[in-house]
């Protein structure tokens, strides 16, 4: 004989199901609160930077112009990258010949290195693999120099003493970027051809004139400009991302170390993302 159930009995079934109701709710708003705090994180963080790229830039025309420190910090980033940049370069233009011999020989057009390897680096190669040298060099630099200071409290003495730190302290840094990328980008293609051109005529034994005719029919003052503007925007996406991370560390020396290998890894990827809406953009 079944005893029959009493009223607490009928009424847990309800109660359980409720709350499993409840708390599957209470997760589906957790994750989604989750995913737009991350997204505002992001959003207030590109912000941040685009502010200290602004400012950074408008100071430039402002007094202080601070010459001095536009021309220590051009000299750091341009002409102390200029040994990597010419190895890199050297390297990239005989590599390129290499393979592109190796493909256009099969069916007779090894004729065709001399242009096909001037157009790759004047578009493509020369910008934006300075860009990432330079980031790698000069950007974790910048943003380890920038968050030393501020973690030793050196940028809040500056804000004590009535000094700009974002004139004083970023914008020489930035415009260095801007005026020292194209340089070292011009450097890249001049040196990048030159070892190409030794690898294809004294190493795979084309003649001089095979690659220099094609190589002055192929490239064209669009491809060199087209670079050099590349290698403008990348040289504010590096000066603008470094100096970011660094201006706004937190955290002692662990942070430090966070804030210069987050600069490069960023600057690294918005440089890659840009060379392709540039690509896009530009016939």
């Amino acid at each position: 004989m079944n005893s029959a159930s009493t009223p607490a009995e009928d009424l847990g079934g309800p109660r359980r199901r409720r709350g499993l109701l409840v708390r599957l709710l209470e997760g589906v708003g957790a994750a989604v609160l989750g995913v737009f705090r991350a997204w505002m994180g992001v959003i207030e963080e590109v912000g941040r930077a685009a502010w200290i790229g602004f400012w950074g830039l408008a100071n430039a025309v402002i007094p202080p112009v601070r010459l001095r420190l536009i021309a220590q910090q051009i000299e750091f980033i341009g002409v102390q990258s200029l040994p990597i940049i010419l190895l890199a370069s050297i390297f990239t233009g005989a590599v390129f010949s290499l393979q592109s011999y190796r493909a256009f020989v099969t069916f007779g057009a090894q004729a065709m290195v001399g242009g096909t390897v001037g157009v790759a680096l004047t578009r493509e190669l020369g910008p934006t693999l300075t860009g990432l040298l330079v980031s790698g060099r000069a950007g974790s630099a910048i943003a380890a120099e920038l968050g030393s200071m501020r973690v030793t409290e050196q940028i809040d003495a500056l804000e004590a003493m009535a000094v700009d730190p974002v004139s004083y302290l970023v914008k020489p840094r930035l415009v260095a970027a801007i005026v020292a990328m194209p340089m070292l980008t011009a450097i890249f293609d001049f040196v990048g051809i030159a070892g190409s051109y030794v690898v294809s005529v004294h190493v795979l034994g084309l003649t001089e004139p095979e690659f220099m005719v094609r190589l002055a029919d192929w490239v064209d003052w669009e491809d060199i400009w087209t670079g050099l503007f590349k290698a403008f925007v990348f040289g504010l996406i590096m000066g603008t991302v470094a100096c970011y991370k660094g201006f706004y560390t937190r955290g002692g020396a662990k942070g430090v170390g966070i804030a210069t290998t987050t600069a490069v890894v960023v600057s690294s990827v918005a440089i890659l993302v840009a060379n392709f809406f540039i690509a896009w953009a530009l016939p």
